[in-house]
């Protein structure tokens, strides 16, 4: 059991830390500008992939697998977010940009 004032400053520590890291994520969730086009791309391959199973252009197998892709590559983004205070670096756009690549290319096909 944690006692005294040291007890109160660890959990003082890690209540601010949760309280940044939700805030962190809210507050870019939506605004910064590489992470809404990371976010855009995948609500966009998204439609694709309804779509063309909808057609009967895509197998309901092939269009679940790409729909693991793509929670695959939101989870990565999110986890890269949260470590920089919410954003997402040029570099790491990139690394996301070729990995919606991939999965963009096996829609349609």
């Amino acid at each position: 059991m944690l006692k005294g004032k040291t007890g109160i400053a660890i959990l003082a520590i890690f209540a601010a830390g949760i309280s940044q890291g939700a805030m962190a994520e809210g507050d870019f969730a939506k605004d910064h500008p590489r992470r809404a086009e990371v976010n855009h791309r995948l609500n966009n391959q998204n439609a694709r992939i309804h779509k063309e199973v909808r057609e009967g252009d895509m197998s309901h197998e092939k269009a679940e697998r790409l729909h693991r892709e793509d929670h695959r590559i939101r989870q990565e983004e999110r986890h890269m977010a949260a470590e920089h205070g919410g954003a997402i670096t040029p570099q790491e756009q990139a690394v996301l940009n070729r990995q919606e690549n991939r999965v963009s290319r096996q829609i349609g096909q």
